[in-house]
């Protein structure tokens, strides 16, 4: 017999050579591509494993800064208000201290009222016994403003120096250094008091400038060292919008025409002011002004001008309730 071949029947492929291999590899798993672009390379596969590892190492970064810029916030947090405790306390105790020198003070002055007519009676004595600047005495009624005063060689020599010549930050009550001694001498003695943050020194001043405070004061004593005392009423009050202001610290005039000119340019500027306040003016021969700090507008002044009640008296035609005593009492009348 021939060789046996197998005719071919219908439904049968033809295998080629080729073929055969490739269903050989699918047998065992292998898919036939359907472009060429869809076959990756060796270095495409390998940039994918580094995109991969890298997305998911970003996460890890971010959460590591975050938790360092958490830590750094809350170093400086903790720090700012271990600084702002420190500065809150350290400024408690400085006003402390201020207001304990100031109450020795008051003890030592052993202040008392006079029965005649209601001035302060200060033993001026013991005050120079403890520092022999002192000038008089300030008494604002009706406000916790009532100070020994002390005029130093410059104005900056109780500025932050205490009485006893202790570090103070509230210094002392002072008489300007250019005024003649011991105050009220001079057509305009000026003097000064710090405005401290816990209503202490000169602070209620600065509330004066709102009328109805303004009106509220009626009395104002100066006492001198000799004994002298002088009761005054507010005239007005102006709000400087910086520290200084080259007006202020004039001290004598060449004539009453000037220093009432003088005094018509502060009255001009007032915020505060009494309703009278251009006759009394017409009749003034004295103011004794007090200074302090004002903050509406940055680091300016509030100035209060007061003028002897019996030169007010006369000047409105009032009768003085005690025209032996208004102005300068003890014995003393007023000079120019």
């Amino acid at each position: 017999m021939g060789k046996h071949t197998r005719s071919r029947q219908p439904g049968d492929t033809a295998q080629s050579p080729a073929v055969a291999p490739a269903l050989e590899r699918g047998a065992v798993g292998f898919e036939p591509l359907t472009s060429a672009q869809d076959a990756p390379s060796s270095a495409r596969a390998s940039h994918d494993r580094r995109e991969a590892v890298g997305a998911s190492q970003r996460p890890r970064r971010k959460h590591r800064l975050r938790n360092v810029l958490s830590t750094v916030f809350l170093v400086v947090g903790i720090a700012l208000l271990a600084t702002a405790g420190y500065l809150y306390f350290h400024a408690q105790s400085e006003y402390s201290h201020t207001r304990q020198s100031n109450e020795k003070l008051q003890k030592v002055a052993n202040v008392q009222v006079s029965e005649d007519n209601g001035a302060p009676k200060i033993d001026f004595a013991a005050l120079e016994a403890v520092n022999d600047d002192i000038v008089g005495w300030v008494d604002v009624v009706g406000t916790n403003m009532s100070f020994p005063v002390y005029q130093g060689k410059t104005n900056n020599t109780y500025l932050r120096t205490s009485a006893t010549g202790e570090y103070s930050v509230g210094g002392q009550v002072f008489l300007d250094c250019k005024n003649t001694k011991p105050g009220m001498v001079d057509a305009q003695s000026l003097i000064y008091g710090h405005h401290l943050n816990d209503g202490q020194m000169f602070a209620p001043l600065d509330d004066l400038k709102k009328q109805e405070n303004f009106d509220k004061v009626k009395t104002v004593w100066y006492v001198d060292r000799n004994n002298k005392a002088w009761e005054l009423e507010p005239l007005l009050l102006y709000i400087i919008k910086s520290d200084y202001d080259d007006d202020l610290r004039t001290f004598t005039f060449a004539s009453n025409n000037e220093f009432h000119a003088y005094l018509g340019k502060m009255l001009a500027k007032a915020v505060a002011k009494r309703s009278d306040a251009q006759q009394v003016i017409g009749g003034t021969s004295h103011v004794l002004t007090l200074v302090t700090c004002n903050y509406d507008f940055g680091h300016g002044r509030a100035v209060m001008l007061c003028v002897p009640k019996s030169e007010a008296a006369a000047a409105t035609g009032a009768q003085a309730q005690d025209a032996s005593t208004s102005g300068a009492t003890s014995g003393t009348t007023n000079g120019s």
